[in-house]
């Protein structure tokens, strides 16, 4: 006898057109300038700016002042200017900063 072959399937491709991606839009929420009161202007300026760029320059702060925790990474350490906006609180999680942040912004 002699030995059979494997038989090959054929994989049937889907008829649906592929989609084409679109460009995200940016949410306007965050475009709109939001004006930081007096204790958050200290770090990040007075001048009305939209919320994500609030959040870059607050960012570029802890890591230029390097208040970043060193073991606990989430966590961000007060200094002088920092410690009005996050209520007296020597040290925030990143999570929690958002929020206290948020109390000192003027829409």
């Amino acid at each position: 006898m002699a030995s059979k072959k494997p038989v090959k399937k054929s994989v049937e491709k889907s008829a649906t057109p592929v989609k084409k991606k679109t460009a995200r839009k940016p949410n306007a929420a965050f475009l709109k300038p939001v004006q930081p009161d007096d204790l958050l202007a200290a770090v990040v300026g007075a001048k009305p700016i939209p919320r994500t760029e609030l959040t870059k320059k607050l960012w570029d702060y802890i890591k230029k002042n390097k208040l970043q925790d060193a073991k606990i990474r989430t966590q961000i350490n007060a200094d002088d200017k920092l410690k009005p906006v996050f209520n007296g609180k020597k040290s925030v999680s990143m999570f929690e900063m958002t929020k206290l942040v948020s109390g000192h912004l003027k829409a």
